[in-house]
């Protein structure tokens, strides 16, 4: 079946709210946490590490089905998938893989899709309260000043996909009248872990 093109239109009053802070995104009470993963989504080192760590075995348990079922050859960059948030505060995990400057993915259009892909999954699930880390920041070869400009740019250049086009996620929960629970994806918080992260996207959310 083709597929039609995904329509946008706002579902909330006025532009997301957004908000960078030093903070341990495995500690916030936001609706969706996002997690730089790597395509085989069985965990790893940084963000990817902590949040399979404190969400405790039952997300990796997750993942693993994923991985047997829906995503037999792993998650794509750019691409974005949920997952319960388990042990968490937060109440999902959306699971998003950045590109790696050390394999020649140095596309900026890459990193905007994960900020995209992964807004476009919260909102299917209903999420008003997103947090995001510095995706492929770090150890992905990325300058977080670069990954501050794309991550603002993507986010406020996000708007919710018409309610009557495919979910992003299709396991993602509907109204039974078709459309998605909530009001959309309201505040996004991008939660960092260094005070130079922090100071970049300060720089990039002033522009």
């Amino acid at each position: 079946r083709r597929q039609r093109p995904r329509c946008r239109r706002d579902r909330h009053d006025g532009a997301i709210a957004l908000d960078a802070r030093l903070a341990d995104i495995t500690t916030l009470a936001v609706d969706a946490i996002v997690n730089a993963a790597n395509s085989s989504l069985l965990g790893g080192g940084g963000v990817d590490g902590a949040i399979h760590a404190a969400a405790g075995p039952r997300l990796l348990e997750e993942c693993r089905r994923l991985r047997r079922s829906t995503l037999p050859d792993g998650l794509p960059v750019g691409d974005a998938v949920a997952t319960d948030a388990y042990d968490l505060p937060a109440r999902w995990v959306v699971h998003t893989v950045g590109p790696n400057r050390y394999r020649g993915e140095t596309d900026p259009a890459l990193l905007a899709s994960c900020f995209a892909r992964s807004l476009d999954v919260a909102d299917d699930l209903g999420a008003t309260t997103v947090a995001f880390p510095a995706i492929s920041a770090g150890a992905y070869g990325w300058d977080v000043e670069e990954v501050a400009r794309v991550a603002v740019d993507a986010v406020r250049g996000w708007s919710a996909p018409d309610l009557f086009d495919e979910p992003a996620d299709p396991a993602a929960a509907r109204d039974r009248d078709g459309s998605r629970p909530g009001p959309g994806v309201a505040a996004v918080t991008f939660a960092l872990a260094t005070p130079r992260a922090l100071a970049a996207f300060q720089a990039a959310l002033a522009r």
